[in-house]
């Protein structure tokens, strides 16, 4: 499971909220560099997030029933956060060249 750019957006939440939350064995969370701050000043994990899904679940249903369809939001999520990567990625190979040329240039 990846988790990625848990920053918060919400300045009432919590600055550490999504990474103390998504805890978990075996996942990777990329965060901004503000949030790595905040974890690391105050940030306490309190054990992994739960196994039990049954609150998810419900909330998901709770989704539907409103008027949510929750396959088009989860595909729309995951083809907008791919974009994002994708976009990220290229930024940093094109600093990394520029950076390439600056030190070929000394």
């Amino acid at each position: 499971m990846l988790w990625a750019s848990t920053g918060v957006k919400d300045p009432d939440a919590p600055d550490t909220l999504y990474v103390t939350e998504l805890a978990a064995p075996n996942t990777i969370d990329t965060m901004p560099g503000k949030t790595i701050e905040a974890v690391a000043d105050h940030g306490e994990l309190h054990g992994p997030m739960s196994t039990d899904s049954s609150e998810a679940e419900a909330m998901l249903a709770r989704f539907a029933e409103a008027g949510v369809d929750i396959d088009a939001l989860a595909e729309k999520l995951q083809v907008d956060g791919a974009a994002a990567f994708v976009k990220s990625w290229k930024q940093l190979m094109e600093r990394i060249a520029e950076q390439g040329e600056v030190v070929a240039a000394s």
